[in-house]
């Protein structure tokens, strides 16, 4: 009934996913993006903010002393020495930038692995039409979004709130410091308040992630219909593909049906490998395979040959050096020259026996 109906109730195939993850569609969440990334923020912070801050303020201290800004009046280079200070900073805080670029694509990678999708940056002109705007604006799935954005704003926001009351002491404490112990101590209030903050983020955005990929499926299911018709373009139509093989079986069998019985003997394994060879002293400078199976086809051979009266002498390891070795049609090699001749030895000695 589901099927007649064309619900979705299949998991999508490796190809839908496939396809689905070059147009750019992967389970992925943009909370937990943040969240990585403020981690990255913080942790940097803590680890350079203090260096950095003391080399911005000895940057800071030298070009806006008295001394400095007198000499640069009197060169008449002012505009120069403010571009040397805003490369000074750069210098400063661009290790940082850098982290963070790596951070930002860290995040990126931890969801999604390597990707690069030229179809998911192409401008989509549906997106512009304003009625299907509004639709996906007030749509189920954009409510559900609003209302969890919402929870998740009133969670980090109860924690932050949590945190800044048992900070309650410091706080009141700042106006009795001095500018720098100030900045030192609000700094650090500040990181602790955050700790608690984002690892609310974090495990919200974990969470985001697990429904992402969990919708993103929901998203790609397939009907009965579209699996049979992907299955049919992978792999062509199932009943011109079997009577392919048919046909193939039976030019094969059609083949041995001819061959088997031109040949002097067919040396076997006994069961597993059969080889049905043919010597002639006039046309061949050495005896020939004409045909060869393994399992099945070895057992038909044995039956063919049966029928028309060819020997079948048991050598298995002649049997399965010539098959793996010698193709249809081709002379043995020298290394089985030996072997080969005592078969046929032992063939035409059998011959003449009942001949006489």
């Amino acid at each position: 009934m589901a099927e007649d109906m064309g619900e979705k109730t299949e998991q999508p195939t490796g190809k839908r996913l496939s396809d689905a993850r070059e147009q750019g569609q992967v389970g992925k969440s943009q909370d937990l993006t943040a969240a990585i990334i403020m981690i990255g923020a913080v942790v940097l912070m803590v680890v350079f903010a203090q260096s950095t801050l003391m080399r911005v303020l000895a940057i800071t201290r030298h070009n806006l002393s008295p001394e400095t800004v007198a000499s640069s009046l009197l060169v008449g280079d002012l505009v120069g020495d403010l571009n040397n200070t805003g490369y000074q900073f750069a210098i400063v805080v661009a290790p940082f930038m850098g982290v963070m670029l790596l951070v930002c694509w860290l995040s990126q990678f931890l969801q999604v692995g390597w990707l690069l999708s030229a179809k998911a940056l192409q401008p989509k002109l549906d997106k512009l039409n304003p009625i299907k705007g509004l639709q996906r604006l007030f749509s189920k799935r954009s409510l559900i979004k609003g209302g969890l954005d919402l929870l998740k704003f009133a969670l980090v926001g109860g924690i932050a709130f949590i945190a800044v009351q048992f900070e309650k002491e410091l706080i009141e404490s700042l106006p009795s410091l001095t500018v720098i112990q100030s900045v030192i101590v609000a700094g650090e209030i500040l990181i602790r308040i955050a700790i608690w903050a984002l690892l609310m983020l974090l495990i919200l955005g974990l969470a985001d992630y697990a429904y992402q990929k969990w919708q993103r499926t929901q998203d790609l299911k397939m009907t009965k219909h579209e699996v049979k018709d992907e299955r049919k373009s992978m792999e062509g139509d199932m009943e011109q593909k079997a009577k392919r093989i048919r046909m193939g079986r039976e030019i094969a069998m059609q083949r041995l049906q001819m061959d088997v019985p031109k040949a002097d003997v067919i040396v076997t394994n006994p069961t597993h490998y059969a080889v049905a060879l043919k010597y002639d002293k006039e046309n061949m400078d050495a005896p020939r395979v004409l045909a060869k199976g393994g399992d099945y086809l070895a057992m038909r051979i044995r039956q063919i040959a049966t029928t028309a009266g060819v020997p079948i002498v048991e050598r298995p390891p002649l049997a399965r050096a010539l098959y793996h070795n010698v193709d249809v049609g081709q002379q043995i090699h020298p290394e089985h020259f030996e072997a080969v001749a005592e078969v046929l030895a032992y063939v035409y000695r059998l011959d003449g026996r009942m001949a006489s």
